[in-house]
Protein backbone atom coordinates (compact mmCIF):
# COMPACT_ATOMS: atom_id res chain seq x y z
CA UNK A 1 0.00 0.00 0.00
CA UNK A 2 2.77 2.08 0.92
CA UNK A 3 4.46 1.40 -1.78
CA UNK A 4 1.73 2.14 -4.43
CA UNK A 5 0.98 5.45 -3.08
CA UNK A 6 5.37 6.63 -3.31
CA UNK A 7 4.43 5.33 -6.94
CA UNK A 8 2.08 8.07 -7.51
CA UNK A 9 2.70 10.76 -5.64
CA UNK A 10 5.90 12.17 -8.11
CA UNK A 11 3.52 11.38 -11.03
CA UNK A 12 1.05 13.64 -9.25
CA UNK A 13 3.28 16.23 -8.33
CA UNK A 14 4.30 16.65 -11.65
CA UNK A 15 0.71 17.02 -13.06
CA UNK A 16 0.27 19.59 -10.56
CA UNK A 17 3.33 21.50 -11.44
CA UNK A 18 2.37 21.24 -15.01
CA UNK A 19 -1.24 22.54 -14.31
CA UNK A 20 0.52 25.74 -12.46
CA UNK A 21 2.80 25.97 -15.52
CA UNK A 22 -0.23 26.92 -17.23
CA UNK A 23 -1.47 29.07 -15.59
CA UNK A 24 1.84 31.42 -15.72
CA UNK A 25 0.75 32.58 -19.96
CA UNK A 26 0.49 35.44 -21.16
CA UNK A 27 -3.06 34.56 -21.53
CA UNK A 28 -4.36 33.76 -18.29
CA UNK A 29 -2.36 37.52 -17.55
CA UNK A 30 -4.35 39.45 -19.29
CA UNK A 31 -7.47 37.88 -18.53
CA UNK A 32 -7.12 38.40 -15.04
CA UNK A 33 -6.10 42.27 -15.19
CA UNK A 34 -7.90 44.78 -13.41
CA UNK A 35 -8.27 48.24 -14.79
CA UNK A 36 -5.13 49.12 -13.05
CA UNK A 37 -3.27 46.44 -14.33
CA UNK A 38 -4.39 47.45 -17.92
CA UNK A 39 -3.35 50.88 -17.40
CA UNK A 40 0.62 49.89 -16.66
CA UNK A 41 0.45 47.33 -19.37
CA UNK A 42 -0.59 50.26 -21.38
CA UNK A 43 1.86 52.46 -20.15
CA UNK A 44 4.69 50.19 -20.72
CA UNK A 45 3.49 49.58 -24.19
CA UNK A 46 3.25 52.95 -24.86
CA UNK A 47 7.40 53.73 -23.56
CA UNK A 48 8.50 50.95 -25.63
CA UNK A 49 6.70 51.86 -28.93
CA UNK A 50 7.68 55.55 -28.21
CA UNK A 51 11.33 54.25 -27.35
CA UNK A 52 11.17 52.60 -30.07
CA UNK A 53 10.52 55.09 -32.13
CA UNK A 54 13.04 57.40 -31.00
CA UNK A 55 15.76 54.73 -31.29
CA UNK A 56 15.05 54.32 -34.74
CA UNK A 57 15.03 57.96 -35.71
CA UNK A 58 18.10 59.12 -33.84
CA UNK A 59 19.72 56.34 -35.13
CA UNK A 60 19.01 57.25 -38.84
CA UNK A 61 19.38 60.96 -38.35
CA UNK A 62 22.78 60.56 -36.53
CA UNK A 63 23.75 57.93 -39.45
CA UNK A 64 22.86 60.83 -42.04
CA UNK A 65 24.76 63.45 -39.84
CA UNK A 66 27.99 61.55 -40.10
CA UNK A 67 27.78 60.39 -43.70
CA UNK A 68 27.53 63.74 -44.86
CA UNK A 69 29.68 66.09 -42.54
CA UNK A 70 33.19 65.23 -44.26
CA UNK A 71 31.29 65.90 -47.73
CA UNK A 72 30.11 69.04 -46.75
CA UNK A 73 32.95 70.75 -44.73
CA UNK A 74 35.58 69.31 -47.09
CA UNK A 75 33.24 70.88 -50.09
CA UNK A 76 33.45 74.46 -47.86
CA UNK A 77 36.78 74.62 -47.93
CA UNK A 78 37.81 73.14 -51.15
CA UNK A 79 35.80 75.54 -52.98
CA UNK A 80 37.82 78.87 -54.10
CA UNK A 81 34.86 80.98 -54.48
CA UNK A 82 32.70 81.70 -51.40
CA UNK A 83 29.51 82.47 -53.16
CA UNK A 84 29.75 78.85 -54.80
CA UNK A 85 30.28 77.65 -51.68
CA UNK A 86 27.44 78.87 -49.74
CA UNK A 87 25.57 77.41 -53.00
CA UNK A 88 26.58 74.18 -52.39
CA UNK A 89 25.80 74.42 -49.04
CA UNK A 90 21.81 75.89 -49.52
CA UNK A 91 21.53 72.86 -51.69
CA UNK A 92 21.93 70.49 -48.92
CA UNK A 93 19.29 69.10 -47.14
CA UNK A 94 17.28 71.11 -44.24
CA UNK A 95 17.93 68.38 -41.83
CA UNK A 96 22.02 69.01 -42.71
CA UNK A 97 23.16 70.99 -39.25
CA UNK A 98 26.82 71.95 -40.88
CA UNK A 99 25.67 73.69 -43.77
CA UNK A 100 23.04 75.50 -41.83
CA UNK A 101 25.75 76.54 -39.05
CA UNK A 102 27.55 77.92 -41.96
CA UNK A 103 25.02 79.42 -44.15
CA UNK A 104 23.84 81.36 -40.51
CA UNK A 105 27.56 82.46 -40.12
CA UNK A 106 27.89 84.28 -43.82
CA UNK A 107 24.41 85.73 -43.39
CA UNK A 108 25.52 87.44 -40.19
CA UNK A 109 28.32 88.82 -42.17
CA UNK A 110 25.92 90.09 -44.89
CA UNK A 111 23.77 91.66 -42.19
CA UNK A 112 26.45 93.32 -40.06
CA UNK A 113 27.89 94.65 -43.61
CA UNK A 114 24.16 96.26 -45.15
CA UNK A 115 24.43 97.59 -41.23
CA UNK A 116 27.33 99.38 -41.45
CA UNK A 117 26.67 100.34 -45.28
CA UNK A 118 23.88 102.07 -44.29
CA UNK A 119 23.40 105.23 -42.75
CA UNK A 120 21.46 104.57 -39.64
CA UNK A 121 23.31 101.39 -39.00
CA UNK A 122 26.55 102.92 -37.49
CA UNK A 123 25.39 101.68 -34.27
CA UNK A 124 25.69 98.50 -35.23
CA UNK A 125 28.70 98.52 -35.93
CA UNK A 126 29.81 100.69 -33.23
CA UNK A 127 27.17 98.33 -30.49
CA UNK A 128 29.32 94.95 -31.87
CA UNK A 129 32.32 94.41 -34.25
CA UNK A 130 32.32 91.89 -37.25
CA UNK A 131 34.05 89.19 -35.10
CA UNK A 132 31.59 89.87 -32.17
CA UNK A 133 28.48 89.11 -34.52
CA UNK A 134 29.66 86.70 -36.47
CA UNK A 135 30.41 84.76 -32.96
CA UNK A 136 27.03 85.36 -31.57
CA UNK A 137 25.43 83.71 -34.81
CA UNK A 138 27.64 80.89 -34.85
CA UNK A 139 27.01 80.09 -30.92
CA UNK A 140 22.92 80.69 -31.67
CA UNK A 141 23.48 78.18 -34.60
CA UNK A 142 25.14 75.30 -32.80
CA UNK A 143 23.22 75.43 -29.78
CA UNK A 144 20.18 74.99 -32.17
CA UNK A 145 21.69 72.25 -34.05
CA UNK A 146 22.77 70.74 -31.04
CA UNK A 147 19.05 70.64 -29.59
CA UNK A 148 17.74 69.24 -32.77
CA UNK A 149 20.14 66.60 -31.92
CA UNK A 150 18.90 66.03 -28.37
CA UNK A 151 15.30 65.18 -29.93
CA UNK A 152 14.01 61.93 -27.82
CA UNK A 153 16.63 61.91 -25.34
CA UNK A 154 14.65 62.91 -22.76
CA UNK A 155 12.17 60.01 -23.25
CA UNK A 156 14.84 57.29 -23.78
CA UNK A 157 16.29 58.25 -20.15
CA UNK A 158 12.75 58.52 -18.49
CA UNK A 159 11.75 55.59 -20.03
CA UNK A 160 15.06 53.98 -19.05
CA UNK A 161 14.49 55.23 -15.48
CA UNK A 162 11.07 55.08 -14.99
CA UNK A 163 9.99 51.84 -16.71
CA UNK A 164 11.34 48.93 -14.28
CA UNK A 165 9.39 50.73 -11.33
CA UNK A 166 6.40 51.14 -13.39
CA UNK A 167 6.55 46.90 -14.13
CA UNK A 168 7.10 46.93 -10.03
CA UNK A 169 4.12 48.40 -9.22
CA UNK A 170 1.98 46.21 -11.87
CA UNK A 171 3.90 43.07 -10.09
CA UNK A 172 3.15 44.40 -6.56
CA UNK A 173 -0.90 44.97 -7.08
CA UNK A 174 -0.90 41.44 -9.06
CA UNK A 175 0.63 39.89 -6.07
CA UNK A 176 -1.72 41.91 -3.79
CA UNK A 177 -4.69 40.36 -5.95
CA UNK A 178 -3.23 37.12 -5.85
CA UNK A 179 -2.52 36.89 -2.34
CA UNK A 180 -6.15 37.99 -1.52
CA UNK A 181 -7.90 35.13 -4.11
CA UNK A 182 -5.69 33.12 -2.84
CA UNK A 183 -6.56 33.23 0.62
CA UNK A 184 -10.62 33.42 -0.32
CA UNK A 185 -10.24 30.18 -1.94
CA UNK A 186 -8.40 28.31 1.13
CA UNK A 187 -5.98 26.49 -1.38
CA UNK A 188 -2.46 27.42 -0.95
CA UNK A 189 -1.21 24.25 -2.97
CA UNK A 190 1.37 25.03 -5.60
CA UNK A 191 -1.24 25.32 -8.72
CA UNK A 192 -3.44 27.67 -6.30
CA UNK A 193 -0.11 29.65 -5.84
CA UNK A 194 2.32 29.76 -9.04
CA UNK A 195 -0.34 30.74 -11.37
CA UNK A 196 -1.62 34.13 -10.18
CA UNK A 197 2.12 34.90 -8.73
CA UNK A 198 3.71 33.95 -11.98
CA UNK A 199 1.20 36.74 -13.78
CA UNK A 200 2.11 39.59 -11.79
CA UNK A 201 5.73 39.18 -12.54
CA UNK A 202 5.33 39.31 -16.17
CA UNK A 203 5.05 42.94 -14.99
CA UNK A 204 8.34 43.31 -14.12
CA UNK A 205 9.59 41.65 -17.54
CA UNK A 206 7.30 43.86 -19.41
CA UNK A 207 8.89 46.81 -17.46
CA UNK A 208 12.39 45.52 -17.98
CA UNK A 209 11.67 44.87 -21.87
CA UNK A 210 11.00 48.37 -22.14
CA UNK A 211 13.53 50.42 -20.43
CA UNK A 212 16.78 48.28 -21.40
CA UNK A 213 16.69 49.03 -24.93
CA UNK A 214 16.26 52.62 -23.64
CA UNK A 215 19.15 52.29 -21.66
CA UNK A 216 21.53 51.30 -24.27
CA UNK A 217 20.32 53.50 -26.56
CA UNK A 218 20.39 56.45 -24.32
CA UNK A 219 23.96 56.10 -23.56
CA UNK A 220 24.80 55.22 -26.77
CA UNK A 221 23.02 58.53 -28.46
CA UNK A 222 25.02 60.39 -25.76
CA UNK A 223 28.38 59.67 -27.22
CA UNK A 224 27.30 60.04 -30.99
CA UNK A 225 25.93 63.10 -29.55
CA UNK A 226 29.04 64.41 -27.78
CA UNK A 227 31.37 63.39 -30.83
CA UNK A 228 28.98 65.38 -32.86
CA UNK A 229 29.01 68.64 -30.70
CA UNK A 230 33.32 68.91 -30.99
CA UNK A 231 32.61 68.70 -34.43
CA UNK A 232 29.87 71.46 -34.43
CA UNK A 233 32.70 73.53 -32.10
CA UNK A 234 35.60 72.85 -34.31
CA UNK A 235 33.85 73.70 -37.36
CA UNK A 236 32.16 76.91 -36.31
CA UNK A 237 35.67 78.01 -34.85
CA UNK A 238 36.76 77.69 -38.43
CA UNK A 239 34.12 79.57 -39.68
CA UNK A 240 34.81 82.26 -37.12
CA UNK A 241 38.01 82.95 -38.33
CA UNK A 242 37.48 81.96 -42.14
CA UNK A 243 34.60 85.26 -41.64
CA UNK A 244 35.95 87.73 -39.06
CA UNK A 245 39.44 87.48 -41.14
CA UNK A 246 39.17 86.78 -44.74
CA UNK A 247 41.04 82.82 -44.51
CA UNK A 248 41.27 79.95 -42.41
CA UNK A 249 43.70 79.58 -39.70
CA UNK A 250 44.78 76.45 -40.42
CA UNK A 251 45.16 73.93 -36.88
CA UNK A 252 48.09 72.64 -36.21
Amino acid sequence: MFFFQDAVSPAAGANSAAAAMQQMGVGQFLRHEDPLGWVVVITLCVMSVSSWYFIIANAIRNSMVRSRADRVIDGFWANSSTQDAIRELEAQPKSEPFSKIALDAASAVAHHQQASAAAAGGRLAESLSRSEFIDRALRQAVDRESLRLEGGMTLLATVGSAAPFVGLLGTVWGIYHALIRISASGNASMEAVAGPVGEALIMTAFGLFAAIPAVFAYNFFSRANRLTYARFDEFAHDLHDFFATGSRVESK
